[in-house]
């Protein structure tokens, strides 16, 4: 689930496609996206990932990331996992939405509103209603394939 939260992080104004180029970076530069790891990260590590060019040089996206990493933790404490605080909003059960064209797709929705709200309470960073909405088309919680879609049959 982190490793999620971090790709949607840095894909804010980008394409999937760069940030998909640079996953194993990504990686790599942030411990196997182990949060606990990420959360001890000092000022030393922040300017060596600023150098890192295999991963997106955002300064704002890599201190969002070890806030994110921190906060993180905070609600795993709080509820078990993350896991299970970010599938309570849906009743952990995926919301189908039975679309028939990719014109119904929406960017956010108001549950992905109400989830932004409350992360963003908690003290994530770069978690708007359409990072959180891909966030949860992206970890299932969410399905948005077309009827005819080839995934959907699976």
């Amino acid at each position: 689930m982190f490793e999620f939260l971090v790709l949607e992080t840095f894909q804010a104004g980008l394409s999937w496609y760069t940030i998909l180029k640079k996953r194993e970076n990504f990686r790599l530069a942030f411990n196997q996206f182990d949060y606990t790891k990420v959360a001890q990260y000092d000022e030393e590590k922040v300017q060596a990932l600023l150098l890192d060019a295999g991963i997106i040089r955002n300064q704002l996206k890599i201190r969002g990331t070890i806030a994110n990493a921190i906060a993180f933790i905070k609600v795993q404490q709080e509820f078990g996992s993350f896991s299970k605080y970010i599938w309570d909003f849906v009743d952990h059960q995926p919301i189908d939405n039975l679309i028939k064209s990719t014109s119904e797709i929406k960017a956010t929705t108001s549950l992905s509103d109400t989830i932004s709200k409350d992360l963003k309470k908690r003290g994530f960073k770069f978690v708007g209603s359409t990072v959180v909405y891909a966030h949860m088309q992206a970890t299932g919680m969410v399905n948005d394939h077309t009827m005819d879609c080839w995934k959907r049959k699976k």
